[in-house]
C-alpha cells in the first residue's frame, strides 16, 4: 500500500517552523536574542519556585524549561507564547501526584514524570484528531473562577515557608488550619527573609522602572533590569543566608541542586499508575491547553497574526513529552511570560529556543549557587507572581451581566477552594457544559410583526409593529436539538392555546443553523397537532444546508403549509394586503 505524498504546504502546516524561517534575518535574531535574555532572568527563579510548589526538586523546574521549549519552536504556532511550568499547573502536579507517593521520594518524582508523558500524548492525539474545538465548552467567567481560586489556594500554601512552619493540605481550610495551629513556632529569620522578599518583588514590579528611567536608563536596558528583579532577590538572600548562617537558625534552603546536563529519563507504563494519573492528566490538558491558547491568540492579535489551535495541541503535546523524556514535569503557556516575551521584542518562537539555551547553561553553571537559596524567597516569588491571577471582579461582573453564569463562577470558587483544584477544575467542566445545556436548552423566542413601511420583522413586545389575528410569527434564535425540541413544542401549544383565530403559525428560521433527528421528530408533531387543530404550519428563511436535510425525509411532504423565501412573501401570501395594527 502507497502513502500518500504530502505537499510542502501540508508538511510546513505540521512543522510551523519551516513557515517563519524562511524569513528569518538578522534583525529578528537580534530581537530574537534580546527576549530570550529577558525572559531567562525571569524564568530561573519562577522554574525553581513552580517546582517547590510541585513538591518538586528544584532541578526538574529547571529540566522542564529546557527541551519543552525547543519542542514548542518546532511544532507551535505562536510567536510568542512562552512555554514553561506555570503556577496552576504545578499546583495541579502536586494535588495529583500528592495522593500516589511521599514527597521527596523517587516515585514522587517518577509519577510527575509520567503525568507530564500521559498530558503530552493525549494533547497530540487530540492535535492529530483536531480536537482544538472541544476546549470551546469552557466558559470563559467558569475558567477564570477556577484560576482566581487557584491562586489564592496556591499563595496560601506558600505562606508555610514564608513564616517557617510546616502546613499541609489542598484545600484553603486545611492550609490555613494547620498555619493557625503552627503559629507559634514561626522562625523569626524566615519571616524576615519573606516578608522583605514579598515587600521587594511587588515594589519591582511597579517602582523599579520608572525609578530606572528617572536616573537616566535607556527603556529597553531599565525593562530588562526591571525583570531581573526576582534574580536581584535570589542573590541577595543566598548572600544573607550564608554570611550570616542563618541555615543554622532553621532558615530551610533549597540546599544541593544537581549540576549538568537534564537526564534522560523515561515515563513509567505501569498500568495501575496510568488509571491512577489519566484524569487529573485529562484535566491538566484541558486547563493548560485553555490557559495557553487564550494567552496565544491575545498576543496574536495584536500583531495581526493567527494561530492554529489544533496545531497548538500538537505543539504542548510535543513540549509535555520533551519534559517528561528529560526530567521534567507537565508545562503549558504561561501568561505572565508570554506577555514580557511579547513586550520585550520576540518575534518568532525561535526566542523561546533561545531561553532553553540560557535555562541549560544555568543547569549547567549556576547551581552550586543555589546552595544557600532560601525556601521562602521562592515562596515569595510564586505568591506576587500568582496574585496577578487573581480577579474576584468576574463575581461583580457575572452578578451584573448574568446570574447563571454567577452562580457558575461562585459554584467553581467555592468547590476549588473547599475541597481543592481538582474537585474545582472537574465542577468547572462539568459547570461549563452545563451552561451551555442549559442555555441552548431555552431557546430564545420571539413573536414578531412587520415594522410598518419596511419589510422587515421585530419582536412585538419591543417594537410598535404590525400583526393578524390569524397569524402568529415566531421567530426561532437558536439551532434546534435534542436539548430543546420539546421546549418549542411547549412554546407554540402554549401561544395557540387562545381565543384568537389563528389559522396559521409560520416559524422564521434565519437564525437556525441545525436541526437534528430529535428536532425533526417534534417539528412532526407540532405538524400533526396543528393540522388537528385546523392551523397550518409554515416555515421561513430556512438556510440551505437546513433545508438540504429536511429534503432527506418526509417532512416536508407532509408539512401542512409551505416553505417561503422569505418571511414578508410569507406575510403577503397569508393576510390581508394591510395587516391590523398589534393592540
Amino acid at each position: 500500500m502507497r502513502l500518500p505524498k504530502l505537499t510542502r504546504t501540508q508538511i510546513e502546516r505540521h512543522l510551523p517552523i519551516l513557515q517563519w524561517s524562511k524569513t528569518y534575518d538578522r534583525d529578528t535574531l537580534t530581537s530574537d536574542l534580546v527576549a530570550a535574555v529577558i525572559v531567562t532572568i525571569m524564568l530561573i527563579p519562577q522554574s525553581l519556585a513552580y517546582a517547590l510548589l510541585a513538591g518538586l526538586p528544584a532541578e526538574m523546574g529547571l529540566y522542564a524549561s529546557i527541551l519543552p521549549l525547543v519542542a514548542y519552536a518546532i511544532f507551535g504556532t505562536s510567536r510568542a507564547l512562552a512555554v514553561g511550568p506555570v503556577a496552576v499547573v504545578s499546583l495541579m502536579t502536586a494535588a495529583a501526584v500528592g495522593n500516589l507517593a511521599l514527597q521527596g521520594t523517587a516515585e514522587y518524582a517518577m509519577a510527575a514524570i509520567t503525568l507530564a508523558f500521559i498530558s503530552g500524548v493525549m494533547l497530540l492525539v487530540m492535535g492529530v484528531f483536531r480536537l482544538g474545538f472541544l476546549a470551546n465548552f469552557l466558559s470563559h467567567p467558569v475558567i477564570a473562577g477556577f484560576i482566581t481560586a487557584s491562586g489564592v489556594l496556591i499563595a496560601s500554601s506558600q505562606l508555610k515557608h514564608i513564616i517557617g512552619v510546616d502546613a499541609h493540605g489542598h484545600t484553603l481550610i486545611t492550609i490555613w488550619g494547620d498555619l493557625f495551629r503552627n503559629q507559634d513556632l514561626a522562625n523569626p529569620y524566615t519571616l524576615a527573609i519573606g516578608l522583605s522578599s514579598v515587600a521587594f518583588l511587588f515594589w519591582v514590579r511597579k517602582g523599579l522602572k520608572p525609578l530606572l528611567l528617572g536616573l537616566g536608563l535607556k527603556p529597553r536596558m531599565a525593562d530588562i533590569l526591571a525583570k531581573a528583579g526576582p534574580v536581584g532577590a535570589v542573590a541577595v538572600t543566598i548572600l544573607v543566608t550564608w554570611g550570616f548562617g542563618l541555615q543554622d537558625k532553621g532558615v530551610k534552603i533549597v540546599g544541593d541542586v544537581p549540576m549538568g546536563l537534564p537526564p534522560l529519563t523515561m515515563p513509567s507504563f505501569s498500568a495501575d499508575l496510568w488509571s491512577q494519573l489519566f484524569m487529573s492528566a485529562v484535566l491538566i490538558s484541558i486547563i493548560g491547553f485553555v490557559e495557553s491558547v487564550s494567552v496565544a491568540q491575545t498576543l496574536a492579535a495584536k500583531k495581526r497574526q493567527r494561530i492554529v489551535p489544533d496545531q497548538e495541541l500538537v505543539g504542548l503535546g510535543a513540549s509535555n513529552i520533551a519534559a517528561a523524556v528529560s526530567g521534567g514535569y507537565p508545562v503549558t503557556g504561561g501568561f505572565a511570560r508570554s506577555v514580557v516575551n511579547f513586550d520585550a521584542g520576540a518575534e518568532t518562537p525561535a526566542a523561546g529556543a533561545f531561553t532553553a539555551v540560557g535555562i541549560l547553561l544555568a543547569a549547567l553553571l549556576l547551581t552550586p549557587l543555589l546552595f544557600f537559596l532560601p525556601k521562602a524567597t521562592l515562596a515569595a516569588t510564586i505568591i506576587v507572581a500568582v496574585l496577578s491571577l487573581v480577579d474576584f471582579s468576574i463575581l461583580q461582573k457575572t452578578w451584573t451581566y448574568s446570574k447563571v453564569d454567577f452562580a457558575a463562577v461562585a459554584a467553581t470558587i467555592f468547590l476549588t477552594l473547599g475541597f481543592g483544584v481538582e474537585m474545582g477544575v472537574s465542577a468547572g467542566v462539568i459547570l461549563s457544559i452545563g451552561l451551555f445545556l442549559y442555555k441552548t436548552s431555552r431557546p430564545h423566542v420571539a413573536e414578531v410583526g412587520l415594522v410598518p413601511g419596511t419589510q422587515h420583522f421585530r419582536n412585538i413586545l419591543r417594537h410598535d409593529v404590525e400583526t393578524h389575528p390569524e397569524l402568529v410569527t415566531l421567530r426561532i434564535d437558536e439551532s434546534l436539538y435534542f436539548a430543546n425540541a420539546r421546549f418549542l413544542e411547549d412554546y407554540i401549544y402554549n401561544r395557540i392555546a387562545c381565543d384568537e383565530p389563528i389559522k396559521h403559525v409560520v416559524l422564521m428560521c434565519s437564525a437556525v443553523n441545525e436541526i437534528d433527528m430529535s428536532a425533526l421528530e417534534s417539528l412532526e408533531a407540532i405538524n400533526h397537532r396543528l393540522i388537528d387543530l385546523g392551523i397550518k404550519l409554515h416555515l421561513t428563511e430556512v438556510k440551505g444546508p437546513v433545508m438540504d436535510r429536511l429534503k432527506r425525509s418526509h417532512f416536508l411532504d407532509a408539512l401542512s403549509g409551505e416553505v417561503f423565501l422569505a418571511q414578508y412573501d410569507a406575510v403577503v401570501k397569508l393576510t390581508r394586503p394591510h395587516p391590523v395594527a398589534a393592540q
